[in-house]
């Protein structure tokens, strides 16, 4: 039987490095065993905040990548501040770490580039991607953000070719993530953008989102809307056994990603500072690990306590090391945003962090996803931002399970997320 053609709309594509790419490129891997001949559209310059060139090894074997140029204005924006580097991966400074030319940068940001700054690859995408189509009698896309701007390719297609098959994938939501209400829009730009969001709602066939949550918010909004998460790739997880086999030396906390100023859990850093204060056998085996980009001011607040000399930052590295680092941890933590708004919010780790079977610290607001995954699996505890005595006492609790040697690993009920299983829901809906 022929393999049907789907075509693949993202800005992300390796060597571009973070948990962006890896949605896609997992599906693009696993399509062709379910009947399905992945073709990738993506720009020819792009400007990636991060670079991982291992990942060029799930890159599956004779793909079609259809590159065109893109011009975006990061570099005149970089010069204006460097901070502004932050933008690239959705992040910048917040209250009073702002200065002038980041209140500013801000602005320019929001107001000027709707929805983003890889707004001026949309025409002249859409004018190359209706002949491209046409030619390879291709009738199936997918468009990935953000950056939504892509999006707005797949509306244009899909006003020139109606019977065009497009699925809108939001890996985070687009009005409604959580730093939306920090972009200082004008009233005309924040109906611009939901103008936007809106026509691509009500016009894509199908719009996938990462979460229940913000599933079930795209429907409310006029979406066809389904849910279909991220996950892990088995090929990435190493073999699990219940009781860690080798006690390591160090009792190790660690936070593999990004941590930006919005997902700061000062909480836990109050504590872990008052545990290494209160308690010898804490402070003579605790290790706080970072491994990724840690923002500045963080590491700085971290830094001038108690935490300062158990900290280990080992900065952004790549996709298999940060596996890596994950199994040489006893706890990993994970933070969401603090407002109710970002509940549906699963970040990608979290299926990593599941199949590594170690102990998950999820914080974020209440009846999250995050929450109602921990609990279906039984891999961790989900708090809030002011949970400060139970996250203590959890904490300790691992820690003296640790120290008496029945810290057991867990990966039951986590196969629903292996990325197989998800591209062979997708090929379902398909």
């Amino acid at each position: 039987m022929e393999e049907k053609k789907i075509l693949i709309i993202t800005y992300y594509w390796p060597p571009a490095g973070g948990p962006g790419v890896q949605r896609w490129l997992k599906f693009a891997k696993y399509l062709p065993d379910f009947g399905w001949k992945p073709i990738i559209y993506t720009p020819e310059n792009p400007s990636y905040p991060l670079l991982d060139e291992t990942l060029m090894k799930d890159v599956p074997e004779n793909i079609e990548i259809v590159r065109t140029k893109i011009w975006e204005p990061y570099q005149l924006a970089e010069k204006l501040n460097k901070s502004n580097k932050k933008f690239k991966a959705g992040q910048f400074d917040v209250g009073n770490n702002q200065s002038w030319k980041s209140r500013l940068s801000i602005w320019v940001r929001g107001n000027f580039f709707i929805p983003d700054a890889r707004v001026f690859w949309v025409k002249p995408s859409i004018q190359f991607l209706e002949k491209y189509l046409k030619e390879n009698k291709i009738d199936t896309i997918v468009t990935s953000g953000p950056p939504h701007s892509m999006h707005l390719i797949g509306l244009g297609l899909k006003d020139k070719l109606p019977r065009l098959k497009w699925i809108a994938d939001f890996r985070d939501p687009w009005t409604e993530i959580s730093y939306y209400k920090h972009l200082k829009l004008t009233k005309s730009s924040d109906k611009k953008h939901r103008q936007l969001e809106s026509a691509v709602f009500k016009n894509a066939d199908i719009t996938l989102a990462t979460s229940y949550t913000d599933a079930e918010n795209f429907r409310k909004a006029g979406a066809h809307a389904i849910c279909i998460t991220n996950g892990f790739d088995e090929s990435d997880a190493g073999e699990k056994s219940g009781k860690q086999a080798n006690q390591s030396a160090m009792f190790t906390l660690s936070y593999i990603g990004v941590l930006e100023q919005l997902r700061n859990p000062e909480n836990l850093w109050k504590v872990l500072d008052e545990l290494v204060r209160e308690n010898d056998a804490f402070a003579q085996y605790f290790r706080l690990k970072f491994v990724g980009r840690i923002d500045d001011k963080i590491l700085n607040s971290i830094e001038n306590t108690s935490l300062k000399n158990h900290i280990l930052n080992l900065g952004y590295l790549s996709h298999g090391k940060a596996v890596e680092e994950m199994q040489n941890s006893e706890m990993l933590l994970i933070t969401n945003f603090p407002n109710e708004s970002s509940k549906g919010i699963i970040p990608g780790k979290i299926f990593e962090y599941l199949a590594s079977g170690k102990q998950i610290l999820s914080f974020g607001p209440d009846q999250a996803d995050v929450a109602k995954i921990l609990d279906e699996t039984q891999a961790g505890k989900h708090f809030g931002y002011s949970d400060n005595e139970i996250v203590k006492r959890f904490i300790l609790e691992k820690f003296d399970l640790w120290k008496s040697g029945n810290l057991s690993e867990n990966t039951q009920h986590i196969e629903q997320f292996s990325r197989k299983n998800l591209t062979k829901q997708l090929t379902a809906i398909l």
